[in-house]
C-alpha cells in the first residue's frame, strides 16, 4: 500500500469518526436524555483515563489515589461557583453581595493549576517508592482527601454535599437550558456532550504530543527500567514529579466539568471504587496506548449503564432472589476477568518494542 493511499484511508476514517461523534448525541436524545447522559459520563471517564495514563501508562507509576484530583477540581468549582463561601464568610458576602459566580473559562485553568500542585505534593514523598508501596501511599492520599472534605462541615457541607452550583456557560450560552439551532433542538445534556468532546479532543492532542516528545520518551525509559534511565543521565526525580503533576491537571479539569454538569458534589462521588475503576480503564484498554485507553474508558463507563437493561430479565428468571445491583456488579467483574484472560496486555495494547504498529507493513530491503 502506497503512502498516499494509506494517508487517504486514515483521513477518510477520521472524517467518518468525527461525523459519527457529532451526530451520535442528536440521535441518542431522541430515545431519551439518559442515553446522552451515559455518553457524557463516558467522555468524563475518558478524560480521567487519559490523565492517569500519563502516570501509569507513560511513567509506570501505580497511582490508586487519582480520584483525589477529581475531587479537588469538583470542590474548587463548587465553592467558587455557588453561594456557599459568601454564606459562611461575612467578608466575602460584603465584597460579593450577589455571591461568587466564577466563570467556567477561569475555573478550568485554575483547577488544572491547583490539581497539578496537589499532584506534585503527592509525588514528592513517594519518589523512592515503587510498585505495591507506591500504590498503598497513593491510595491513602485519595482517602485522606475524601475524609477531609467529608469532615470539613463548615466549608464543604460535609456528607450532605454542595448544591446550587452554577451550570456551565460557554460564550454566554447557558448549557443547562435547551436551545434550538437551525431547527434542531439541543437538550442540556447534549450541549454538555459537545463541551466534554471538545475537552477530550484537546486532551488527546496534548497526550499525543507528550508521547512523541523528549519528555514522553524519558517517561517511558523510566517505566521500562528506572535504574538504567538514571544511568543514562535522565533526571528521574523531576520527571516523575512532572508526570504526577501533568496527570493531576486532567483530573482537576474533569472535576470542574463534573460539578458543572451535576450541579451537586458530595464525598460519596469520590470513593475508592472510582479510583479502582479508572485504573481498570487504563489497564483494560492498554497502558500507554491512547486508542486503547479511550476504548477501555468508554467500555467500562458505558457497561454498567447498559447492563441495567440486562439484569432485569435475569432477575426475573431467578425469581427476584438476586439483588439487581449485586447482579450487575457480578456481570461487570466477570466481563473484566474474561477480557484480561483473553487479552492480558489489554484490548488495544501498544505495539511492542521493535515491532511495527498494527496495520502497517515493513518494506523489504
Amino acid at each position: 500500500m502506497s503512502a498516499d493511499t494509506a494517508s487517504r484511508r486514515r483521513l477518510a476514517v477520521f472524517l467518518v469518526a468525527a461525523l459519527a461523534l457529532l451526530v451520535a448525541p442528536l440521535l441518542a436524545q431522541q430515545m431519551g436524555g439518559s442515553w446522552v447522559r451515559i455518553m457524557d459520563s463516558a467522555l468524563l471517564y475518558v478524560l480521567l483515563a487519559l490523565g492517569l495514563n500519563i502516570v501509569v501508562g507513560y511513567a509506570g507509576l501505580l497511582d490508586f489515589g487519582y480520584v483525589a484530583f477529581y475531587a479537588v477540581g469538583a470542590y474548587l468549582y463548587a465553592l467558587m461557583a455557588s453561594p456557599q463561601l459568601t454564606e459562611i464568610s461575612p467578608v466575602l458576602a460584603h465584597l460579593f453581595p450577589g455571591g461568587l459566580h466564577a466563570p467556567l473559562w477561569l475555573m478550568i485553568p485554575a483547577a488544572a493549576l491547583v490539581s497539578g500542585l496537589a499532584g506534585v505534593l503527592l509525588g514528592a514523598p513517594t519518589l523512592k517508592l515503587r510498585g505495591d508501596y507506591l500504590a498503598i501511599v497513593t491510595l491513602g492520599f485519595g482517602e485522606i482527601i475524601r475524609v477531609f472534605v467529608n469532615n470539613l462541615d463548615t466549608v464543604t457541607n460535609g456528607s450532605q454535599g454542595l448544591s446550587r452550583i452554577d451550570p456551565a456557560t460557554v460564550l454566554g450560552v447557558d448549557l443547562s437550558v435547551r436551545h434550538t439551532l437551525l431547527g434542531v433542538e439541543f437538550a442540556n445534556v447534549t450541549q454538555y456532550y459537545y463541551l466534554f468532546l471538545a475537552m477530550v479532543v484537546a486532551s488527546v492532542l496534548i497526550c499525543h504530543r507528550l508521547e512523541r516528545s523528549r519528555i514522553g520518551r524519558a517517561w517511558m525509559a523510566i517505566r521500562e527500567d528506572e535504574v538504567a534511565a538514571r544511568a543514562m543521565g535522565i533526571d528521574t526525580r523531576n520527571l516523575k514529579l512532572l508526570a504526577f503533576g501533568m496527570g493531576a491537571t486532567f483530573g482537576g479539569v474533569s472535576g470542574v466539568l463534573f460539578a458543572s454538569l451535576e450541579q451537586f458534589v458530595s464525598p460519596q462521588s469520590f470513593g475508592l471504587q472510582e479510583s479502582v475503576m479508572i485504573v481498570a480503564m487504563v489497564v483494560l484498554g492498554g497502558m500507554g496506548h491512547l486508542p486503547g485507553v479511550i476504548l477501555g474508558a468508554v467500555l467500562l463507563a458505558a457497561l454498567p449503564e447498559v447492563l441495567r437493561h440486562v439484569v432485569g430479565p435475569l432477575r426475573q428468571i431467578s425469581g427476584d432472589r438476586i439483588d439487581a445491583n449485586v447482579l450487575r456488579q457480578l456481570l461487570i467483574a466477570l466481563a473484566m476477568i474474561g477480557i484480561m484472560l483473553v487479552r492480558p496486555r489489554g484490548l488495544w495494547p501498544a505495539p511492542e518494542h521493535g515491532q511495527a504498529a498494527p496495520g502497517t507493513r515493513r518494506e523489504r530491503p
